[in-house]
């Protein structure tokens, strides 16, 4: 079955954000971690409505969420793929789709402070690691990356 990228709706909030969250329980973070990032894991309209959001859709199962803010530069907000879905392509095809809006947006680089977890992807999709920013809990740093999203 094929993947198709679409723009996320009102209602795919609920799914986007169980995406999210079993995509970070799938790294085998503590409940209580999980528990304290709950609100950047959680979709809504407002996010919807402020960010450019789209999901990978297999039929009528959606599988993954990639969301980009644009707000003085292009950043991924999260990109998130259904753990029993990872390495099927899914999360290129919504990071592509994410360097494909960045552009869109006339911008060219795009930023990235990624899972420690992720690391891995980013890279191999081209972003290059710059330096790192403080997460939470306390003593926890997120991998700062930026990507090249000048037209090919």
């Amino acid at each position: 079955m094929s993947t198709e990228i679409r723009a996320a709706r009102a209602a795919d909030c609920a799914r986007l954000t169980e995406i999210a969250i079993a995509a970070k329980r799938h790294w085998g973070y503590p409940a209580a971690w999980i528990d304290g990032w709950r609100d950047d894991l959680t979709f809504t309209r407002d996010k919807l409505a402020s960010w450019d959001v789209f999901c990978a859709v297999e039929g009528d199962e959606v599988l993954g969420v990639g969301a980009l803010s644009c707000d003085g530069e292009a950043e991924i907000e999260g990109l998130w793929v259904w753990p029993a879905a990872m390495g099927r392509g899914i999360g290129r095809l919504l990071l592509e789709r994410l360097v494909a809006q960045t552009r869109t947006r006339g911008m060219s680089q795009l930023r990235i402070v990624s899972d420690p977890n992720a690391l891995g992807f980013y890279r191999r999709s081209g972003a290059q690691m710059v330096g790192s920013l403080p997460s939470t809990p306390a003593g926890r740093t997120l991998p700062l990356c930026y990507l090249d999203c000048s037209p090919p």
